[in-house]
């Protein structure tokens, strides 16, 4: 395991978010149009087995629900054939016993998606905000302070940037970098 933070060569600020048509736990596929009635969505790479993806299952749940004009959306872009721990069907034992509750988790097989968004690691969220049915990056970094798995977090960062977003506030906090294991390229590479 590695731990790698994630970078500036992702998505920008203000640059409209990849879409994406994605199967999803729910036996639904689903597209990025699809959260259209969110002020918000959340747009998180994770994975099944990462101890720092695990450590944020609770973070993650407690945001999808706390907050009705917020969608968090789990992709899982990692290779499922070296990583078996991260195979779809796993997926959905998460979400069916309760360790995974989001708005969806979904499968990203060809990691094309994880490669548009400029993601790296597990978990590298993505905090977009609904522009008039475009979505737009106002925000990508660590969900809060914590940066290994068994450390307790003291400022729970993504929290307070969503509650500036959602109150309509200018989002102007700098990045401050995800950190977790890479994610399973099927080429092998670290990066995309």
């Amino acid at each position: 395991m590695t731990a790698l933070d994630s970078e500036r060569d992702a998505i920008e600020r203000g640059d409209v978010a990849p879409d994406f048509e994605l199967p999803g736990t729910d036996g639904q596929t689903h597209a990025l149009a699809d959260f259209d009635d969110y002020e918000a969505v959340l747009v998180v790479f994770t994975c099944n087995h990462c101890p720092y993806a695990i450590a944020k299952f609770d973070p993650l749940n407690e945001l999808a629900a706390e907050y009705d004009d917020l969608a968090v959306v789990g992709i899982n872009a990692n290779d499922a054939e070296e990583y078996p721990d991260d195979s779809f069907e796993r997926m959905v034992e998460l979400v069916d016993d309760g360790t995974i509750q989001y708005d969806a988790y979904l499968r990203d097989d060809s990691q094309d998606v994880a490669r548009a968004y400029g993601a790296v690691c597990t978990p590298d969220p993505f905090l977009l905000e609904n522009d008039g049915g475009e979505f737009r990056l106002a925000y990508h970094g660590r969900i809060d302070d914590a940066m290994s798995p068994d450390e307790d977090a003291e400022t729970f960062e993504m929290r307070n940037i969503v509650e500036d977003l959602l109150a309509g506030e200018e989002i102007t906090a700098e990045f401050r970098p995800s950190r977790g294991c890479n994610i399973k390229w099927k080429d092998g590479s670290v990066r995309p």
